[in-house]
């Protein structure tokens, strides 16, 4: 007999060969009716064999190939459009769920009173050690992990794993496309927390994540923060978006231009000390160039979201932490290994 799923689980496939296996598995083998869920992979035009791969041996699973590269947003919209169920849990082809992880999320938005983004704890895939339990935003928007086990209210989550109500994935219209990839996941939970929608992390269950693996990264190696250009480009950039369109006014007018400086500052430092002008060419130049590309959408995304807003300036600024992350990371750490 037909029945309409309960959760539909989108996964963003582009060349997931060596990770898939763990994800899909995870999905099919949850302790919850295996009728209850729908697994919906879209593969972006992988050059791996992987999407065949998938085809031979998920049958059950929907696979939508795509003809070209068109990124993570595009690929995310496009299986939240044919998604079914009540539910969505974005998945990362490179993330791995607790086999409790869906009755944890269900459970926890059916006690939640309101339309809630949720995700659970994030540890490293190898080691088991925690990563964050979402994470709180700088005055940057950079996120600052939150490994506070007794705290649960967050600034955003990560789109590796972000469980969200159909209809308000629907209200606040998916991922941004010309965002491309990177970012989208701080955008969405901003534009949720504006509106007077709730982004929260489960204080059980969890999920690996190959942190890096499917976009190149983002991750310490060896005591080292290490992260790609393409990448690095792509978060200071889509970064810079979200602060214009999401910050009320005051706190726009105060950011905003230190923001801008101590970013080229940082370009100019870093490219100095690495001697390598393509950091600079690739990472900080082009930015004010895309400010001024996409001003008019920038400016009509703003007005939309601001216009909405149900959120005070106080408690927007709750799940913030005012030392840039940057800094600590660079203490911690030192410049980051960009490729």
């Amino acid at each position: 007999m037909y029945r309409k799923p309960l959760i539909s689980v989108c996964v963003a496939n582009f060349n997931g060969m060596d990770v898939i296996n763990d994800c899909l598995y995870s999905t099919i083998n949850q302790d919850i009716d295996e009728q209850a869920i729908e697994i919906i992979v879209h593969d972006d035009a992988s050059t791996d064999e992987s999407a065949a791969y998938i085809k031979d041996n998920f049958p059950h699973i929907q696979l939508l190939e795509s003809d070209h590269n068109v990124g993570f947003c595009v690929a995310n919209n496009r299986m939240a459009a044919m998604a079914r169920g009540e539910f969505i849990l974005l998945l990362n082809n490179d993330a791995a769920l607790y086999p409790d992880a869906l009755t944890t999320l269900y459970h926890t938005a059916q006690n939640t009173l309101r339309p809630t983004i949720l995700s659970l704890p994030q540890y490293e895939f190898e080691t088991g050690e925690l990563i964050d339990r979402g994470s709180l935003l700088d005055p940057f928007l950079n996120p600052t992990p939150n490994k506070n086990p007794d705290r649960d209210d967050v600034a955003m989550v990560m789109g590796a794993c972000l469980w969200i109500p159909k209809a308000l994935w629907d209200e606040l219209g998916g991922f941004p496309e010309w965002f491309g990839s990177i970012g989208e996941d701080l955008y969405l939970c901003c534009r949720a927390r504006l509106a007077g929608h709730l982004v929260r992390v489960c204080n059980q269950s969890g999920y690996k994540h190959k942190v890096g693996a499917s976009f190149g990264g983002g991750k310490i190696n060896k005591g080292r923060l290490s992260t790609a250009m393409k990448r690095r480009a792509l978060s200071e950039r889509n970064k810079t978006y979200v602060m214009l369109i999401s910050y009320p006014w005051q706190l726009a007018l105060l950011i905003f231009i230190p923001h801008l400086l101590l970013l080229h500052v940082e370009g100019l430092v870093l490219s100095l000390v690495k001697w390598n002008k393509n950091l600079w060419r690739e990472i900080y130049a082009p930015l004010l160039g895309s400010l001024w590309q996409e001003r008019d959408r920038l400016w009509s995304t703003r007005k939309e979201v601001q216009q909405k807003r149900a959120i005070t300036l106080v408690n927007w600024l709750k799940p913030f932490h005012w030392l840039p992350w940057k800094i600590t990371m660079a203490i911690k750490h030192g410049l980051p290994e960009v490729k």
